[in-house]
């Protein structure tokens, strides 16, 4: 059978039509992942083509997979990070939903808060245990869109569900069923696609999917999960891993629109960034992203880190604010007690600080040296640099406006009192024979016993 593509506008054969495969013993995959070494990448050298989406957009998991990880939220924590969140987003809504647990109290009392602020971005969304009754307790609350777990790989199906793909397929029907009959949009997050039986099982699940939502009338949203991060970007990699491939698949195979089409990806072997913008470029509207990274094991997509890439691929911010990003990094560190490491990107605090001295001078010369880009200007955070051995009266003053964040008025030269006192003590620190830069809290916990408390620890 040949149909014309909507994407390509060309003739193409609609006849692959892949059976659930029941098989006897699970696809572990074991020549790819062997458990005892380090997993493999295979390459089979088959492409598929790049096909950006009209519409591009970021979800985000900070009150669901980001609060499993670490100390939980408080209801205020988490309304303050809300509309943190939709003022990062824009006008336009680029971050355009976030999702929420509802098994507690204060649960329910979180997005009870976010709704009353009525922001039309991100839209509130719910994560639930598959039931009949959390169904219905999502669609008193007013939410339309439910996330439901439809783990996919046979490590799941076999090792943790103890059932067979048709059992465990037909138990994952029937719980779809119950939510389309309750009235509420499913978003079916295939757990460990990655290790999954790709044309053996997720296919035809897929398939089956789309089926009844069709005759259901109510969409389906199909999040694709790699919940180990084993996800590879390199075009022509073999399934399970290949991003390029499962986007591509979910597509061509399962007709799964882009915009019902979205990627959730963890950072286990450094890729959780690369591989988002690989599902962007190859079909998925969305990526679906935790505030500064945090969730399971190693941690979610970045969001802060996926407004950049959305802007290096469409050229512009579509109106979304990256000066938040900071603002949440600060609200992280200081309102919730959140240790950032200093050399994260965009929100570390030393992700735009230099400690080479030949770098230092370049940057007191001209930021665009060592700069990534205008800091200043898309973060609210100008360049700065580490003191150490070399650093003279003017490069500590610097860093003391820079660190603080001191107006124009509250600005120190190298003839204040405060910066004379710190290059002596620092000089002292040298001549008994330190070697290193100095810290920030070493430098800060000086500072603040040299000028009598008047200069507090950030």
């Amino acid at each position: 059978m040949l149909e014309i593509s909507p994407k390509s506008n060309l003739l193409e054969q609609k006849s692959y039509k892949y059976s659930l495969q029941d098989v006897a013993e699970p696809n572990l995959y074991r020549d790819v992942y062997p458990y005892t070494e380090v997993p493999r990448i295979a390459f089979n050298h088959r492409r598929v083509p790049i096909g950006m989406p009209t519409d591009i957009w970021i979800t985000d998991t900070s009150f669901r997979d980001g609060q499993q990880s670490v100390e939980p939220y408080t209801v205020k924590q988490i309304v303050d990070l809300y509309k943190l969140m939709s003022k990062l987003g824009g006008p336009y809504g680029i971050i355009r939903q976030t999702e929420f647990f509802v098994y507690s109290e204060k649960d329910r009392e979180a997005i009870a808060k976010c709704q009353e602020l009525g922001l039309k971005f991100p839209e509130i969304t719910t994560w639930i245990r598959a039931s009949k009754e959390d169904f219905k307790l999502v669609r008193n609350l007013g939410i339309r869109e439910t996330g439901i777990l439809v783990s996919c790989s046979d490590y799941h199906i076999f090792k943790k569900m103890k059932m067979s793909r048709s059992e465990c397929m037909n138990y994952y029907l029937a719980t779809v069923a119950e939510a389309f009959e309750a009235g509420v949009m499913p978003r079916c997050h295939l757990e460990d696609i990655t290790r999954a039986d790709f044309y053996g099982f997720v296919v035809p699940f897929v398939n089956e999917l789309m089926r009844m939502s069709e005759d259901a009338g109510i969409p389906v949203r199909i999040r694709a999960c790699d919940t180990m991060g084993y996800g590879v970007p390199y075009t022509e990699v073999a399934l399970p891993r290949s991003v390029p491939g499962i986007i591509y698949g979910l597509q061509h195979y399962s007709d799964v629109p882009s915009e019902m089409l979205e990627w959730h990806g963890h950072n286990d072997f450094y890729k959780a960034v690369a591989n988002a913008s690989t599902a962007w470029m190859y079909g998925a509207s969305a990526v679906n992203c935790s505030l500064l990274g945090i969730g399971e094991r190693t941690g979610n997509i970045p969001l802060e880190a996926m407004v950049f890439e959305y802007a290096s691929l469409r050229g512009s911010l579509d109106g979304m604010d990256p000066t938040v990003i900071t603002e949440i990094a600060d609200y992280f560190r200081h309102e919730m007690g959140y240790d950032i490491p200093v050399m994260t990107p965009f929100v570390g605090r030393n992700f735009n600080v230099t400690r080479a001295g030949i770098h230092a001078d370049g940057l007191l010369k001209d930021q665009e040296i060592y700069n990534i880009f205008d800091t200043e200007k898309l973060l609210g955070k100008k360049p700065s640099v580490l003191i150490g051995k070399a650093s003279g009266l003017a490069g500590i003053a610097y860093w003391i406006n820079e660190n603080y964040r001191l107006s124009a008025s509250e600005q120190v030269t190298k003839k204040t009192p405060i910066v004379i006192a710190l290059k002596e003590w620092i000089d002292s620190e040298y001549a008994d024979g330190r070697q290193t830069t100095l810290s920030n809290i070493e430098l800060e916990e000086k500072i603040e016993e040299l000028s009598g408390g008047a200069f507090k620890r950030l």
